[in-house]
C-alpha cells in the first residue's frame, strides 16, 4: 500500500497554516485556500495490478459537515488521524484500502484504491472492504458507480471474447491511450452490481501516468453524467414549450382583431401570463444549462488529454461521447435557444401591444384636443355674443341714469327737452360703451400674452 503517495499534506486545515504576515507583509486572507484548491485535484500515484470503485453522490451543501464527521468515524475505526473540519479533500489508507474523498459545488466523491493481484476483473471490487453499514450511512443520491480494473503489464492483453464477457455486453468500445502507452476498455453500461465498467491494460505506462490516465477517465464518467442532468427535464418541457409556441401565435394573430380597450387588456394579461411562464422555466433550468455546458466543455477536453489511438473493430471513446452525448448536449441547446427565443418573440409582440395602445392613445388625444377646440370656439362666439348683449345692458343702464340727471335738471327750472337730449345721447353712449368693452378685453389678451 506504500506506492500511493498521500495526500495529507494537500489537505491540511487552511486555518492552521494561514499567517498573519510574511515577510512583514500582510498576507492575503484566502491565498493558502486558493492554493490548496489548486491541488485539489492531485491525482494518486498507483501500481498496477490495482482495482477502485468510484462513486459520486449528489448532495446539497448543507451536507458536507456530516460527510466529514462519517470520514472521521471511519478514521477512528481504522486508527487514521481525521481531516480538519474546514476540509473539502481527503485521502489516507485505511487498513486494506486507501479512501480518497473530495467535496464539489452539488456532489461529493468517493474513490476506494485496492492495490493487489487479482484474476477476474470486477469479481472482487474494491468497494467489499468498506463497511457496509458506513456506506449506507452516506448522505446522497448516487448518480456515478464505477469499477476501474488496472492489469498488470507482465499479463497478456485480453482477446476480445474475454473481453465480452467481462463486460457482458457486445458493446464493448475501446482504445489505445497515452500514446499507446495503456489499452482502455468499457460496455458503458451499468450492470448487476450497479457500477459501470472500465479495464485498463498496463503495457509502458510510468507511475505518474497511470495516476493521470485513473484520474481523467473518472472524470469523464463523473462529468458526463453531471452534463445529462437536464436531459429529462428537457424531454418534458419540449411539448410544454410546443404549447407556448401555440399560444404566442394564437395571442399574435388576435393582436389584428382587437376592437377596444378591453380587447387590448385581455391581449396585454395573456402576453403577461405567457412572459411569466416562459421566466419562471429559464430560471429554474438556465443553472442547469450553463452547469451542463460546462461539464461537456471538461469531458472533451479530458477525451482529448487521453490521446486516443484505434483499435481494430473497436469504437474509440471520443466517437461514443460525440455520437451518444453530443446529441444530447444539442438537445439541450436547442431548448435553450427556443427558451430565449420564445422570451424574445414575447417581447416584440408586448411591444407591438404597446405601439398599438400608444397609437389609440394618441388618436383619443387627438380627438379629445379637437373637441376642447371646438368647445373653445364655441365659447369663444358665445362670448362675443354675450359682449354685444353686455354693450346693450349698460348703455340702457347709463341712459337711464342720464335721463334722471336731465329730470332732475328740468325741476329745477332749467328748460331742457329730455326726450330729446336723451335719443341724442343713445349713440354717443353705444359706441362709448363699446370702445370701453373692447379695449379692456383687448388689455386683458396682453397681460395674458406677455405671462406666456
Amino acid at each position: 500500500m506504500n506506492t500511493i503517495t498521500p495526500l495529507s499534506a494537500l489537505t491540511m486545515d487552511t486555518k492552521d497554516l494561514l499567517k498573519k504576515e510574511l515577510l512583514g507583509i500582510v498576507e492575503y486572507q484566502e491565498r493558502r485556500e486558493l492554493n490548496a484548491e489548486l491541488n485539489a485535484d492531485a491525482y494518486e500515484l498507483l501500481t498496477a495490478p490495482a482495482q477502485l470503485s468510484h462513486l459520486v453522490l449528489m448532495s446539497d451543501r448543507q451536507w458536507v459537515d456530516q460527510e466529514r464527521q462519517l470520514i472521521a468515524q471511519l478514521c477512528a475505526r481504522y486508527g487514521v488521524t481525521s481531516p480538519g473540519m474546514h476540509n473539502n479533500h481527503f485521502s489516507a489508507e485505511l487498513g486494506e484500502f486507501r479512501l480518497r474523498w473530495e467535496r464539489h459545488t452539488e456532489y461529493s466523491t468517493y474513490t476506494i484504491y485496492h492495490l493487489a493481484p487479482f484474476e477476474i476483473p470486477f469479481d472482487q471490487s474494491a468497494i467489499r472492504l468498506v463497511p457496509g453499514d458506513w456506506l449506507a450511512s452516506l448522505p446522497g443520491e448516487v448518480l456515478v458507480a464505477i469499477h476501474i480494473a488496472l492489469d498488470d503489464r507482465s499479463r497478456p492483453k485480453r482477446s476480445l471474447t474475454e473481453l465480452v464477457g467481462l463486460f457482458s455486453s457486445n458493446n464493448v468500445i475501446g482504445s489505445k491511450v497515452a500514446a499507446g502507452s495503456a489499452s482502455v476498455w468499457s460496455d458503458n453500461q451499468i450492470h448487476r452490481d450497479g457500477f459501470g465498467r472500465i479495464l485498463i491494460h498496463d503495457e509502458n505506462l510510468r507511475s505518474r501516468q497511470v495516476g493521470r490516465l485513473v484520474q481523467r477517465l473518472l472524470e469523464i464518467e463523473t462529468y458526463r453524467m453531471l452534463a445529462m442532468l437536464p436531459v429529462p427535464a428537457i424531454r418534458q418541457m419540449i411539448p410544454q414549450l410546443a404549447r407556448f409556441d401555440q399560444r404566442l401565435a394564437g395571442l399574435i394573430a388576435s393582436n389584428i382583431e382587437l376592437a377596444s380597450i378591453e380587447d387590448e387588456q385581455r391581449l396585454l394579461d395573456g402576453l403577461t401570463q405567457l412572459a411569466s411562464d416562459i421566466e419562471r422555466i429559464s430560471a429554474q433550468t438556465s443553472h442547469r444549462f450553463n452547469a451542463s455546458r460546462v461539464y461537456y466543455d471538461i469531458v472533451k477536453l479530458r477525451i482529448t488529454e487521453l490521446r486516443e489511438e484505434r483499435i481494430e473493430g473497436l469504437q474509440m471513446l471520443q466517437e461514443f461521447m460525440e455520437q451518444h452525448l453530443s446529441s444530447a448536449m444539442g438537445t439541450c441547446e436547442l431548448v435553450h435557444s427556443k427558451l430565449e427565443t420564445l422570451s424574445l418573440r414575447v417581447a416584440r409582440a408586448s411591444a407591438l401591444l404597446r405601439t398599438r395602445v400608444d397609437i389609440s392613445m394618441e388618436a383619443q388625444i387627438r380627438d379629445l384636443l379637437k373637441s376642447m377646440d371646438s368647445r373653445a370656439h364655441m365659447q369663444l362666439r358665445l362670448q362675443e355674443t354675450v359682449e354685444g348683449l353686455s354693450v346693450v345692458v349698460l348703455s340702457y343702464y347709463l341712459l337711464g341714469i342720464l335721463g334722471h340727471g336731465l329730470k332732475a335738471y328740468k325741476a329745477a327750472g332749467l328748460d331742457i327737452n329730455v326726450d330729446l337730449v336723451i335719443g341724442m345721447a343713445i349713440p354717443v353712449v353705444v359706441i362709448g360703451v363699446f370702445v370701453i368693452i373692447r379695449g379692456l378685453r383687448w388689455m386683458v389678451s396682453k397681460v395674458y400674452r406677455d405671462k406666456e
